[in-house]
């Protein structure tokens, strides 16, 4: 084969997979057999470059950058369209276009498409090949970004069965999932991020070089067709064999998207034909609903009378067709001002500002509240008190403010500075080093954080209130009957009564409540450390706590030295637990627990302890059911004693701890010779130690 024809060749295969790439997602080559392919055109044309063209896939990138765009006139005006927003506005749309081509009753037919929240911009096809594209300006004359389109690999750059010059119209655009990679990736360069896929794909697009353009993901989508021309006297000099005379231009819009789509260029799959105002309103109805599951965004549906006769007929008034009209979906972003910064406190005690707006209409609905996230964004963001902000809200997505208007900043705008103190119980608040978002240390005593405190509390693997669910819990709270853990110990004899008169309690249920906490006064240390939901303090870390200092009070009182002593205890869990008990509203609960009657057995600091007694550095396996207490209070006992404990019998154990109804593993350390304990002797053991 020729060098021309193998170039020739690869030019059609390459924009194949483009396509198949890029528009159906459907690739058929992995990408280094792309690469190759690619690898070998550009090689052919750097050692022939009398067989480089406009229409060559290595022309998407690579050209110099631009000072400034040239203007571009358009051949056919790109006019924009009327917007409607009400059912009332529809009805008044298909009247007047009923009444424009003198139609009494039938309904008229109408092609509705997505209406793409991107940029309009125009694609010139001079025999099959891309020359040039344009943005739409003022709708009479826009900027040519020819060099920046190319870069975009879902816009083909030779078509076939086209009129020798055939302009394609349609919008650029960044999908969603293509905007979120681009956003992570700025911020994990700490550079600046975008507000949104529109602003993000207008920056790319009018980049001045298209190197730039190229690195952002960008993308198209055709929705009509511009100007056509069959006479080719005027035309650039092209062989290209791709065009044809005998292109006649659809009868319908429906068909002209269907024979676009036939050309390779990218159109919505969304796109529908319907009858009537009823079928307009179904449509905008239907795609409002899948708005938020589309891959792009859109600020509307469009409708156009299908019958391209008709819109002939119809023509158009001022700067838009009256053949075809935009409803819109509410606003999703709306500018207002900022009138003041409050902080809500969440169940995990995490501060969160609130930006408080003069009340603006944005998504469907009046806002005037909108979620800050946490300092640092405010910080991102440079808010001010008093400034014009942009807020945005997408569905049921929480309202944010985006960004802020810095030419409309007013002189008198106050820099917000986050409260140390909680608003709820007037707590320390503080950030870790490491995190975004600040915190309220009240913990057990804070109302915000009063549920989740008590329901982690009553778990079984801390305090093992059974009964305590969480609706119980809810109601309990609600009806002001406990505000801390150390109120459950208050509740009685007397208590029974106050409980039974609650949603789904009798007198039986909640005698066993009662004679749950009473059964909880007995626990372990670690489980009580557990239990007071210290942030960053689990399960393993308070039985570490446990260990090493053996009493409470050496915990609460523990400088961060030696804090940091204890295993797997880093800089920020020691902060944590150092910050959580200097809070007097956290000491106060824990004394009114033990004055309630909570209470656990306490050793001599782990540190100091000489671990020379009968568990110290013994292996340990539990089988069946203990009497006396629970498994996870035998395994707490024997690990406060030095014992490690297994979960299988092996040569490596020393004792099997053997309760009622014990299984394979009694049998297994039998056949082993492993000394077997009974409940009886564990327990004095135990003592003895």
């Amino acid at each position: 084969m020729s060098v021309s024809a193998r170039v020739a060749a690869l030019k059609v295969e390459i924009e194949g997979h483009l396509y198949r790439y890029h528009v159906e997602d459907a690739p058929t080559i992995l990408d280094a057999e792309y690469d190759a392919l690619f690898n070998e055109l550009v090689s052919l044309e750097t050692q022939h470059p009398e067989y480089v063209s406009d229409d060559s896939p290595t022309q998407r990138v690579g050209a110099k950058a631009l000072d400034k765009f040239s203007e571009v006139t358009h051949r056919v005006p790109m006019l924009s369209l009327n917007n409607a927003f009400t059912q009332d506005d529809i009805a008044g749309f298909d009247k007047r276009c009923r009444d424009g081509l003198d139609i009494d009753t039938a309904t008229l037919e109408y092609a509705c498409e997505p209406k793409f929240d991107g940029l309009a911009i125009s694609l010139t096809y001079v025999n099959g090949v891309f020359t040039h594209g344009a943005t739409r300006g003022d709708g009479a004359v826009g900027e040519d970004v020819t060099r920046n389109l190319k870069t975009i690999r879902s816009i083909p750059l030779t078509i076939k069965n086209a009129p020798p010059l055939f302009e394609v119209r349609g919008e650029v655009l960044m999908q969603k999932k293509d905007f979120a990679r681009l956003n992570a990736a700025q911020a994990a360069k700490a550079e600046k991020t975008f507000v949104n896929p529109r602003n993000a794909a207008a920056g790319a697009l009018r980049q001045l070089d298209p190197a730039l353009t190229a690195i952002r993901p960008l993308s198209f989508f055709a929705y009509g067709i511009g100007a056509i021309e069959y006479a080719t006297d005027h035309l650039a000099n092209n062989t290209s064999n791709t065009t044809t005379a005998d292109f006649a231009q659809p009868a319908t819009h429906s068909l002209m998207m269907d024979a676009l789509e036939a050309m390779r260029f990218p159109v919505s799959r969304e796109r529908a034909v319907v009858r009537g105002v009823d079928g307009l309103i179904s449509y905008y109805t239907a795609m409002g609903a899948k708005r938020s599951d589309l891959p792009f965004d859109i600020d509307g549906v469009v409708y156009k009378v299908n019958n391209v006769a008709q819109q002939q007929t119809l023509g158009f008034v001022s700067r838009a067709p009256r053949f075809a009209i935009a409803h819109k979906f509410p606003a999703e972003e709306a500018t207002t001002v900022l009138l003041g910064i409050d902080v809500q406190v969440g169940r995990t005690g995490a501060i969160t500002p609130v930006a408080r707006l003069q009340p603006v209409f944005v998504g469907g609905t009046t806002v005037s509240n909108a979620t800050l996230h946490n300092e640092d964004e405010i910080k991102r963001k440079g808010l001010m008190i008093g400034d014009t902000v942009v807020v945005r809200r997408a569905g049921d997505v929480i309202p944010e403010v985006a960004s802020v208007i810095l030419a409309k900043r007013p002189a008198n705008a106050v820099i917000f500075e986050m409260p140390t103190r909680c608003p709820e119980c007037d707590s320390a608040i503080v950030k870790l080093e490491g995190e975004a978002i600040a915190r309220c240390t009240g913990g057990l005593i804070c109302p915000a954080q009063r549920k989740q405190s008590i329901r982690h509390f009553a778990s079984r693997r801390m305090m093992n209130i059974d009964g305590l669910g969480d609706k119980l819990v809810d109601q309990l709270v609600d009806e002001n009957v406990i505000h801390t853990p150390a109120d459950l110990y208050r509740l009685s004899a007397d208590g029974v009564n106050t409980l039974a008169k609650l949603e789904r309690m009798a007198e039986k249920s909640a005698q066993n409540l009662i004679e749950a906490i009473e059964k909880s006064k007995h626990t372990t240390l670690a489980r009580f450390i557990f239990a007071l939901g210290i942030r960053h303090v689990g399960e393993s870390t308070a039985k570490d706590l446990a260990k090493h200092f053996g009493k409470l009070n050496s915990v609460m009182v523990a400088p961060l030295e030696a804090l940091l002593e204890v295993n797997d205890v880093g800089p920020v869990v020691a902060q944590s637990i150092q910050q959580f008990f200097d809070e007097l509203h956290n000491g106060d609960v824990i004394n009114a627990l033990r004055a309630g009657g909570v209470y656990w057995d306490e050793h001599e600091p782990m540190r100091e302890a000489k671990l020379d007694g009968a568990f110290a550095q013994k292996t340990v396996v539990l089988t069946g059911t203990l009497q006396s207490m629970s498994r996870d209070e035998a395994k707490e006992k024997l690990e406060a004693a030095g014992a490690k404990i297994a979960g299988s019998v092996s040569k490596k154990t020393d004792f099997v701890i053997a309760g009622a109804e014990a299984g394979s593993k009694l049998e297994k350390a039998n056949e082993l010779g492993i000394r077997v304990l009974d409940e009886a002797t564990f327990t004095t053991m135990l003592e003895n130690d």
